[in-house]
């Protein structure tokens, strides 16, 4: 079985870009919410995809982002992937696939059973799938809480294509929810920072260690 791919979000410098691809991740991602304490601006983020090394595969994460956004961000970053992470609707992912001619990977909030539907139905518009725990009703971040979902919800589960697993993953916990759910592919924000927006480079690579060791459930 090839290793699980990891995605080390919320990198702000190039240390962070240093720490993420000597670890083996797959992907770096540039937050683009202000809210978030991981935000970066284009130029920011800019400066630090031309550090990212090949096979780095660098995603632009926005909320709702409108069309002026998305052209400043897309204009000044070399990007592989956009991730949409607030409430954008099926068609939205569409006309965002067609403008900038760019890989879509939707995150779907899961609470409960309730939300699964959800999964399928942006599974027929995205490139990939971000499973993600819901936010809590109160919180001013869609994502990078700390938070978990129950993993069972998505255990052995297929959808049209491909998709990652997020919520709450820590170097501690990310073998045990690859092997519940078989996930192939794994995100991680908070659960590699000493503090909020702060990478840790050992944290990182024992994560990865860890997801690439991990035993994903086989697919039946």
């Amino acid at each position: 079985m090839a290793n699980v791919r990891v995605k080390i979000c919320g990198l702000k410098t190039a240390a962070d870009i240093a720490a993420a691809a000597g670890a083996g991740a797959a992907y770096a991602g540039f937050v683009f919410f202000p809210k978030s304490p991981r935000y970066v601006t284009p130029d920011e983020a800019r400066a630090l995809a031309v550090e990212a090394p090949p096979g780095l595969a660098k995603v632009a994460l926005v909320v709702n982002a409108d069309d002026a956004l998305l052209d400043e961000i897309c204009e000044k970053v070399p990007l592989d992937f956009l991730q949409l992470h607030g409430s954008e609707t099926p068609e939205r992912v569409m006309e965002v696939k067609a403008r900038y001619g760019l890989p879509v990977m939707k995150a779907v909030g899961i609470a409960d059973e309730a939300d699964l539907p959800q999964l399928g139905v942006y599974a027929q518009v995205a490139d990939q799938l971000l499973i993600d725990a819901k936010p809590p009703k109160n919180a001013t971040l869609p994502g990078g809480n700390g938070l978990a979902f129950d993993w069972r919800l998505v255990a052995g589960k297929l959808w049209a294509k491909p998709w990652m697993l997020a919520g709450g993953l820590t170097p501690e916990t990310v073998a045990k929810a690859i092997s519940l759910t078989g996930a192939q592919q794994v995100d991680v924000s908070s659960g590699v920072e000493s503090a909020p927006g702060v990478k840790d480079p050992e944290l990182i690579e024992k994560f990865v260690k860890a997801a690439q060791e991990a035993t994903a459930v086989p697919m039946l």
